[in-house]
This record gives C-alpha cells, structure tokens and sequence, in this order.
C-alpha cells in the first residue's frame, strides 16, 4: 500500500486542536443542533432513521453547521436562528453525501461500510431526498427568504458540481480549471453558504456577508484540495477511508491532472489505461504515487491549498480580533496541515 509521509519536510506540526477549539467554541450551540438533527430525522418510516442516523452517526465532525455558528458568534449574533439553519446545512450535506456514495459505487465512508452497502443505493438516494426536504423545511420555518435564497442556490451548484464530475471522470485531460470548478461547487459551495447564512442572521453589512462567504469558498476549496491528497498518501486509519480510493474510482484529481501534465508520454499512458480505460493491476496505486513524487503533484497540490487558504485568511480581516476570529483562522492551518 503507498504511504507518503512527508511531502514537504519544512512544513511545521500540523494544528491537531485548531477544529476541536472551535468546537468548543460553539459546543452548546451545538449540543442543541445535534438534538434538532435527531428529532428530525425521525419519521415513522422506520428505514428512514435508521439510514440517516447511521451517516449522521459515523464521526463526521460537523464542520459546516459549526462554520455557521461560529460565523454568527464572529457577528455578535445574540439570537437562536443560526441553530436551526446550522441543522438544515447539515441535512444538505448528509443528503449529498449519501447521494454522492451511490453514484460513485462507494463500500466505504469515514472507515464504515457506506450506508448504500448496507442499506442498498435505492434507500439511500430516497432518504437523501427526504433529508434534503427536512433541509428545506427548515429553511422555510426560518422564513428568511435571503437565508431560503442562498441556501437553495447552494443545493443547486452541489447537484451541478456532482454533474461536472461526472463529466470528468476518468478523463485524463481535464484541466486544473475543470477541476476546480468542480470542487468549487461540490464543496466550497456549502462552505460559503455556511459562512455567509450567520452573517445574514445577524443582519451584518453585505460586505461583512461578502467577507465570510469569501472565507468559507476558499477554505473549502483548501479543504478539498488537501483531501484529494489524502487520498494518495495516508494510512486507513488516520484519513477513515482506503488509501487509493479516488485511484481506483478512476477520479480526476488535481494530483492526477499535475503528474499527467508534467509526465513523458509513457507516463501519460499509464494514466489512460489505469484511468480512462480502468485496467487495473497489483502495483499500479504504487507506481501512481511514485509519479506524483516523481513529478511534485502531491506537494505543489498542498501548495494551492495553502494559496486557499491565504485567501481565506485575508476575508477575515474586517472582523475584529477576538477568540471567534483566532478559531476560524487557526481551522485554516489545521486542514492544510492535516498529517500526510
């Protein structure tokens, strides 16, 4: 199995308690989004709970929904709406989850047997949609049209960006830009909207709205650009999935799109039959990972995230100074310095 253990040996110790101050941070708000997540996931289908509270029950970290707390505690909100819309945020990414592992034939989420091979794909695309629906309801009991507004337009680019993958896998001449709108809108969507929902709550300022959105669309792309690193590089373990997952799904990543690009014809070849042809054989994960070595596609990926997340950084700097800003700048060292 390939293990990559230090792509960048000048990097520093990655921030292991950035997310769990956060957490903290929040950690009663939460404790009462956790609470509306389970009333509402019920239903007297019994499927339903059953298939829902084994996703929302795997060890998910619950990043989104905290983004949208902490973003209202950043803005002073004094209120109790970001909670409800923190369980809707969460309701829609749940759903996309559970949708994205039937179309990507997953067995395995978070180191578990997906819900789709335990339950079948047909009861997972369907409580996806009864969990996107619960999403919805929320959203309209909130009664915010603007909040209802970005939040349906976040549902909507998730499905688009889950199409443009679509679209791009196992095609070997994407390009970086195809890449990135597809993780622009299958994960940094969510984030921004997030983000931006507990600004909105607050009332704050369209360019405080703006700020925060900025924040979470480029945090999650960095998010998302250190995980497709992830992939190639860490222990079962540690990352909660296989090594080579996104290999043998035949999934164009940025370090597959660096190392084709910058990689001899031979090389090229190797991508295409593994790739596009999906022939596979002992060693061919192994060899992969080499090439990325070989041609710095592991390293130079971090390196965008952390470009990412410098951009990031820089949204939150019309926020005053205050343990909410240090939390939510201290998550953007943890997850480009999460261990390879």
């Amino acid at each position: 199995m390939a293990v990559v253990t230090n792509i960048d040996p000048k990097r520093r110790k990655p921030t292991a308690d950035a997310l769990q101050d956060l957490i903290d941070l929040v950690a009663d708000d939460l404790k009462a989004v956790n609470d509306l997540i389970i009333q509402r996931m019920h239903s007297p289908v019994e499927m339903i709970p059953q298939l829902a509270g084994y996703l929302i029950a795997s060890g998910g970290k619950r990043l989104r929904p905290v983004l949208t707390l902490a973003a209202a505690r950043l803005c002073n909100y004094q209120g109790d709406r970001q909670k409800s819309l923190a369980a809707a945020v969460e309701f829609i990414h749940t759903a996309t989850l559970l949708h994205d592992d039937v179309v990507d034939d997953s067995d395995l989420r978070r180191g578990l047997a997906s819900a789709n091979a335990v339950f079948g794909n047909k009861p997972s695309v369907l409580v996806g949609d009864f969990l996107l629906s619960r999403a919805f309801q929320l959203m309209v009991e909130d009664g915010s049209l603007e909040v209802l507004r970005i939040l349906s337009n976040a549902s909507a680019v998730i499905a688009e960006g889950e199409v443009l993958q679509l679209i791009t896998a196992n095609d070997t001449e994407t390009s970086e830009q195809a890449y990135l709108e597809v993780i622009r809108a299958k994960t940094a969507e969510l984030f921004a909207s997030a983000c931006r929902i507990g600004a909105v709550v607050a009332d704050r300022p369209p360019a405080e709205q703006a700020a925060l959105s900025d924040y979470g669309l480029n945090l999650g792309i960095a998010f998302q650009l250190v995980d497709d690193v992830l992939d190639y590089s860490a222990a079962q373990a540690r990352l909660g999935k296989t090594v080579g997952d996104d290999f043998r799904e035949g999934k164009i990543t940025l370090p597959v799109v660096l190392a084709f690009r910058r990689g001899n014809d031979e090389e090229r070849a190797f991508w295409r039959r593994t790739l596009e042809d999906e022939e596979q054989h002992d060693g061919d994960l192994d060899h992969a990972v080499m090439l990325m070595t070989r041609h710095h596609a592991l390293r130079d990926s971090v390196e965008r995230g952390r470009h990412y997340a410098a951009i990031a950084r820089d949204a939150l700097g019309l926020f005053s100074d205050g343990p909410e800003k240090r939390a939510l700048l201290n998550v953007l060292d943890f997850v480009i310095d999460r261990e390879y």
